[in-house]
């Protein structure tokens, strides 16, 4: 009995022996891992061979869950194709077989994070049994640029742990990393000097976003420093990196030395500036004082800078900058020396006003202290007239007269110069310049204006006369340098001639100006000028008298109009006489003369002399003609 169960259960054995053996020669092969980006599709590809072919083979698809649950999603056989209903693949997967290869594909469109699982192909053979094959699908999304804020607040070396900075990326799958780079260098190191405190936000679409706060104690030599953060995170097929931009942090420090200088001006400087003193250590503590100090003097400096206004000699000399730190009291001091040059003003001898005589020479010196090397010009007019310091000035004319300017200025000091002058006037009789016209041709009844320019010192008196001794208005005078400017204004009544004379101390000068009354007639087209004065200059070392010029001229006009009146009554006679002879108006002699004494056929007889104000105009009958009839 025995016997015949042990061989039952050995020809059991067998059988199922057999039968294992017949499951286990459906063969499949799958990758272990896809890899895709987040709402991209992805497809898992399942190898398998059968001898029963595709006709004799069912395939189903699974997925794990993340509690390890196997679910079927599809299913198909030679006779039906299945998606299962009310999975998260239900409306994204499509499955393609080929045959002739035994490819199984499964599609699945728009993964996301949530998809990242393991899938499993399985073929059922009718004879050759069972065959699985796994594959994990991996889902990556690349983060958002990483962000990156530093502490506004200075920082002390003598402060514990402080907050350096925050680093932030978001949006990235798998969750990216975060480390903290000072200058290029990956930062590590003991807690009690630096601290890296992370976080992690998981966000509603599955993604990751890493926060990363950085504290540490700082040192002097981070002050220069650059912060930063390199993140890393998977992509398909790799790793990637990226960076933040950099950042610094202000760390106070104390000072371990103070200078102090003059910001400006550059170079030298000269009284009248104003000078920018800066005092800065090598240290940057808030609590730093610094005070400026000059012999007995104290200033508090604003922003490290003070300023001195319109400094001058006594400026001069050490300044000290003393910084105190308020914290630990500890003083330092640096120093800095200062000269201001100098120009004092210029001097000139002799002091002027100078008064020489012509042809004499004159001689002037001009100088000014000074604390570096001066140059000395002399200038008058705007003209350079000398270098150095004297000035030499020969044979003086009215030309010499003037102002003279001293120049002195400092070669090395823009700016640096001084200026004195000297009043020159040169003693002599009046000299009139010659005017442009002395002859002038007016219409009578008209007004004509006479202009004088006379030089000369001491200042000459200028008085306007006429030929007959009249004293005229001078309607003004004017003073410039040394030309004096006078202007009389004539009323044209007659010829006339108006005198401009001149006198000082010294002499005397005088011109003569010739005005020509002009009268138009209009009956017989033709103009008669009732004189003609000739015009003359006069101009000597002693000027005439004006009362010896119209003395002279009054007798020669008399003499003159009493010569007129005599031929003119001989001429009448005479003619008067031939008259009553018949021998003047033809063969009757009856000729009447007076008629048509204003027609064409008038005979006038015009006497003129050059010394007379009045011409005398007479017809044949003896008649004198009147002005408008010329």
């Amino acid at each position: 009995m025995d016997a015949r169960v042990a061989a039952s259960l050995l020809a059991g054995l067998v059988v199922l022996l057999h039968g294992l053996t017949a499951w286990a020669l459906v063969e499949v092969n799958m990758e272990d891992r896809v890899e895709v980006y987040r709402g991209d599709t992805a497809q898992i590809v399942s190898m398998f061979s059968s001898d029963d072919g595709i006709g004799g083979v069912s395939i189903q698809w699974f997925f794990v869950s993340r509690l390890g649950e196997k679910q079927k999603i599809y299913y198909e056989d030679a006779t039906m194709k299945v998606v299962d209903r009310g999975t998260p693949f239900t409306d994204r997967i499509t499955v393609n077989v080929t045959a002739a290869t035994g490819e199984v594909v499964l599609t699945i469109a728009d993964v996301q994070v949530r998809d990242q699982l393991e899938f499993i192909c399985l073929i059922k053979s009718l004879t050759d049994g069972v065959g699985e094959g796994r594959t994990k699908l991996l889902v990556f999304e690349k983060p958002d640029s990483p962000t990156i804020e530093g502490f506004q607040a200075g920082i002390s070396i003598y402060d514990d742990l402080s907050k350096i900075g925050i680093c932030e990326v978001k949006n990235g799958f798998p969750r990216p990393n975060i480390t903290w780079y000072r200058n290029n260098a990956p930062l590590r190191g003991a807690d009690d000097v630096m601290k890296v405190v992370p976080s992690i936000t998981t966000e509603s679409s599955g993604l990751f976003s890493v926060r990363s706060e950085l504290s540490m104690k700082v040192t002097k030599e981070d002050k220069d420093a650059h912060f930063y953060c390199e993140v890393t995170y998977l992509v398909p097929g790799g790793t990637r990196m990226t960076e933040t931009n950099t950042i610094n942090i202000t760390v106070y420090y104390p000072s371990t030395a103070v200078q102090v200088w003059v910001e400006s001006p550059k170079g030298k400087i000269k009284e009248g500036d104003s000078i920018e003193l800066r005092c800065q250590g090598d240290g940057n503590m808030p609590s730093s004082i610094f005070t400026i100090r000059h012999r007995v003097e104290e200033y508090q400096l604003e922003s490290n800078a003070y300023v001195l206004a319109n400094v001058t000699r006594l400026n001069s000399g050490d300044y000290e900058c003393v910084s105190l730190d308020t914290d630990t009291y500890e003083e330092l001091l640096g120093t800095t020396s200062i000269f201001v040059d100098y120009l004092d003003p210029a001097v000139v001898a002799p002091a002027g006003p100078v008064e020489i005589d012509q042809g004499e020479e004159l001689k002037a010196t001009c100088n000014a202290l000074s604390s570096l090397q001066t140059h000395t010009a002399w200038f008058k007019d705007g003209q350079h007239v000398s270098m150095g310091n004297h000035l030499i000035l020969k044979d003086a004319t009215f030309d010499t007269a003037g102002t003279y300017q001293c120049m002195v200025t400092v070669p090395e000091v823009d700016g640096l110069e001084t200026m004195a002058t000297l009043g020159v006037n040169v003693n002599g009789p009046p000299e009139i310049v010659p005017p442009e016209r002395t002859d002038i041709e007016e219409s009578l009844d008209s007004t004509v204006d006479l202009i004088c320019q006379v030089r000369g010192f001491p200042a000459p008196t200028i008085v306007w006369t006429t030929l007959d001794g009249k004293v005229l208005e001078t309607t003004s005078e004017v003073e410039l340098e040394d030309v004096i400017t006078s202007k009389a204004s004539v009323a044209v009544t007659s010829d006339l001639t108006a005198f401009c004379n001149a006198s000082n101390q010294y002499g005397a000068d005088a011109v003569a100006f010739k005005i020509k009354a002009i009268v138009h007639t209009t009956a017989a087209a033709t103009t008669v000028r009732t004189s003609t004065i000739s015009s003359s200059t006069v101009q000597t070392a002693t000027a005439i008298p004006p009362e010896r010029i119209r003395k002279e001229g009054s007798g020669v006009i008399i003499a003159v109009v009493i010569i007129c009146i005599l031929l003119l009554a001989i001429l009448g006679s005479g003619l008067y006489f031939l008259y009553k002879k018949g021998k003047i108006c033809g063969r009757s002699g009856k000729q009447d003369l007076t008629k048509d004494k204003s027609g064409k056929d008038n005979i006038v007889v015009e006497m003129k002399s050059d010394n007379t104000e009045d011409a005398i105009l007479l017809g044949v009958n003896g008649d004198k003609q009147p002005p408008n009839n010329q």
